[in-house]
């Protein structure tokens, strides 16, 4: 009889003497193990160097590191302008009081028609983030449970059509730069992005990571004027792009529709608009672009189809 037959004789014995309740227990936290592995898996880089030639479909492979871009920055930073200034427009009622802080050009542009709604009674009326997405851009996402087996909650494309090369979503969170720790923030988070120069970007909504990003984003005021945004945490975010953590891994069977893409927010970028940035520093001392995280679609999505992203880029 080999070790092998007896240790598993032996196991299956001792399982059958073990009482029913306590089997029953056993198998739903086997069960719920099993689970968060096929979850987590994909963000476990030893399982994914692995597995990478049995996946050739989940990679994006860019020549260099110049190449990793789809669309210019310039074409990032105008989606972006366009959403958000339609943002704030449509909560003009809480905006007005930043109105009078800004240049006369900046101001402007914001001004409410003598024919439209006065501003307090705008106030009043319920701000639908989704429905101005859908507006702008001519589509509309949102966070469903995924149609892939175990894989938690996805994004779809819920009205309209994305177009290939739009700005689809955001990778919310809070910046590291590679000096900086983050041992604590990372301890069963499988939402920490890494950029192809080392920053990573923790897009956990919960736990220490929320307590960090609230933080943060209290401390890097200016005056009045609020220089990124927090309700990325809650289930109502006020930026309805800030979503991208929630994007999943492509596999064989479901190809890549959007890929990510680094942009650093110029120092130019409208200081009002600012507080639709989902993304902030950990420290508050560090002398560059704050990093945000795009993701833009690799071909035409229609609507009613899941986001589904490659985690992992090979530079030849």
């Amino acid at each position: 009889m080999s070790v092998a037959y007896l240790t598993k004789y032996c196991s299956e014995a001792s399982w059958r003497k073990c009482p029913p309740s306590f089997q029953v227990m056993t198998t739903h936290l086997l069960k719920a193990l099993q689970e968060k592995w096929n979850c987590y898996k994909y963000r476990f880089v030893p399982w994914v160097a692995v597995n990478l030639r049995k996946n050739e479909r989940t990679l994006r492979r860019v020549k260099e590191r110049s190449q990793d871009k789809l669309v210019p920055d310039e074409h990032v930073a105008a989606s972006l302008l366009s959403l958000f200034r339609d943002l704030f427009k449509n909560d003009i009622g809480r905006q007005w009081s930043l109105l009078p802080l800004l240049p006369e050009s900046s101001r402007a542009a914001y001004q409410i028609p003598q024919n439209k709604t006065d501003p307090l009674t705008r106030l009043n009326r319920r701000f639908d983030p989704c429905k101005v997405m859908h507006e702008s851009l001519g589509f509309r996402i949102e966070r469903r449970p995924s149609s892939l087996r175990s894989a938690g909650t996805g994004v779809f494309v819920t009205m309209g059509m994305v177009q290939k090369g739009t700005t689809v979503a955001l990778y919310p969170g809070t910046v590291y730069q590679i000096y900086e720790p983050i041992f604590f923030q990372s301890l069963r988070n499988p939402f920490i992005f890494r950029c192809i120069d080392g920053v990573l970007i923790d897009g956990n909504d919960k736990g220490i990571s929320k307590i960090v990003y609230r933080s943060c984003s209290g401390r890097d005021r200016l005056g009045p004027f609020s220089l990124s945004d927090i309700t990325w945490l809650t289930a109502n975010p006020d930026n309805p792009l800030a979503v991208g953590q929630y994007v999943n891994n492509c596999s064989n069977e479901k190809a890549a529709n959007v890929c990510y893409q680094e942009f650093d927010v110029p120092d130019k970028f409208p200081l009002e608009l600012r507080q639709y940035l989902p993304n902030v520093n950990y420290r508050h001392d560090t002398y560059k672009p704050l990093r945000c995280v795009v993701l833009v679609a690799l071909r035409d999505i229609n609507l009613g189809e899941e986001l589904f992203s490659n985690y992992f880029t090979i530079i030849h």
